[in-house]
C-alpha cells in the first residue's frame, strides 16, 4: 500500500509541475478532477486490483452473473456516446474545414467553437471510465480469457493519457485521436450490441477481426499524424506529438500482435488440421 501511495504522490507531483506550464489550460483548471491526477490514479489503481484480483477471487466460487439486459443497455448507450463524441469533435473543426491535418494549433479562447471542442474533449475523458466497465461485465460472467493484458493495458492507460491532454490540450491537432477513437468506439460497441443480441444474431456476424484490424488502422493514423509535428514547425506542444505518437506506436504494436496471436495462428493451425 505504501508503494502504491509513492507513486500516485510522484505521479501526482509530476502533474502539478505540468499544470504550472504555460500551456496549462486554465479554463479546465477548476472542473472536478482536474486540478490534480489524483483521483484518475486511484480509478484506474482500483480497477486494475478489481478485474485482475479481487474480481477472480470473489468469483471463483460462483455462478457466472447473467447480464443480458444490462449489457445490451451498456452497449447501446455506448454507441450513442461515441457517435455524440463523434460528432462534437467532428463538428468543432475538422468536419468544419477549420482545422488541418497538417497543423493544428489549440484554441484557448473563449470562441464557441473552441469551447465546444473543449467540452467534446470532457465527454471523452468521461468516456474513458465508462469504457472500463467492459472488463468488469467480463469478470462478473467468468469470462477471464477477456481480460487480457492488451485489453488491461489499453484501458488503464487511456483515462491517463486523455487526462493530461484535457488539462492542459483540449482541441488542435490530437483531437484528431479523439475523432478516430470515437468513430472505432461506434463500431466496436454495435458490434458489441448485435452479439449480445444472442446466436440467431451472432451467425451473422462474420467482420470480427476486421474490428481489430480498424484498430491496427487506427494507430497507423494516430502515429503517422502526430510524428509529423517533430518535423515541421508548428505552434502546438511536442511533448503532446512524442505522448501520443509513443502511445500509438505502442498500441499498434500490442493490436498488431494480438491480430497475428487470435487470427492468422489460429487460421494456420485450423488449415493443418485438415
Amino acid at each position: 500500500m505504501a508503494q502504491i501511495l509513492n507513486v500516485i504522490s510522484n505521479v501526482n507531483n509530476l502533474f502539478d509541475a505540468y499544470g504550472e506550464m504555460s500551456f496549462a489550460d486554465p479554463r479546465v483548471a477548476q472542473w472536478y478532477m482536474m486540478s490534480s491526477p489524483t483521483l484518475t490514479i486511484i480509478i484506474v489503481l482500483l480497477y486494475i486490483y478489481f478485474v485482475k484480483f479481487l474480481g477472480p477471487h470473489l468469483m471463483k466460487n460462483r455462478k457466472p452473473f447473467q447480464l443480458k439486459k444490462a449489457i445490451l443497455v451498456y452497449n447501446l448507450l455506448q454507441v450513442l456516446l461515441s457517435t455524440y463524441i463523434f460528432y462534437e469533435i467532428g463538428m468543432s473543426g475538422w468536419f468544419t474545414g477549420e482545422y488541418s491535418l497538417r497543423c493544428q494549433p489549440v484554441d484557448y479562447s473563449n470562441e464557441p467553437s473552441a469551447l465546444r471542442m473543449l467540452h467534446a474533449a470532457k465527454w471523452y475523458y468521461i468516456a474513458k471510465f465508462i469504457d472500463l466497465i467492459d472488463t468488469i461485465f467480463f469478470v462478473l460472467r467468468k469470462k477471464f480469457s477477456h481480460v487480457s493484458t492488451l485489453h488491461v493495458i489499453h484501458h488503464s492507460v487511456m483515462p491517463m493519457s486523455i487526462w493530461f491532454g484535457l488539462r492542459m490540450a483540449a482541441g488542435g491537432h490530437s483531437s484528431f485521436f479523439g475523432l478516430l477513437n470515437s468513430f472505432v468506439h461506434m463500431v466496436m460497441y454495435s458490434y458489441y450490441f448485435l452479439s449480445a443480441l444472442g446466436p440467431q444474431i451472432q451467425k451473422y456476424l462474420w467482420w470480427k477481426k476486421y474490428l481489430t484490424g480498424l484498430q491496427i488502422v487506427q494507430f497507423i493514423f494516430v502515429t503517422v499524424h502526430e510524428f509529423q509535428l517533430l518535423f515541421i514547425d508548428c505552434n502546438y506542444p511536442k511533448t503532446f506529438a512524442w505522448m501520443i505518437g509513443l502511445h500509438g506506436t505502442l498500441f499498434l504494436f500490442l493490436f498488431k500482435n494480438f491480430y497475428n496471436e487470435t487470427y492468422k495462428k489460429k487460421k494456420q493451425i485450423d488449415m493443418k488440421s485438415k
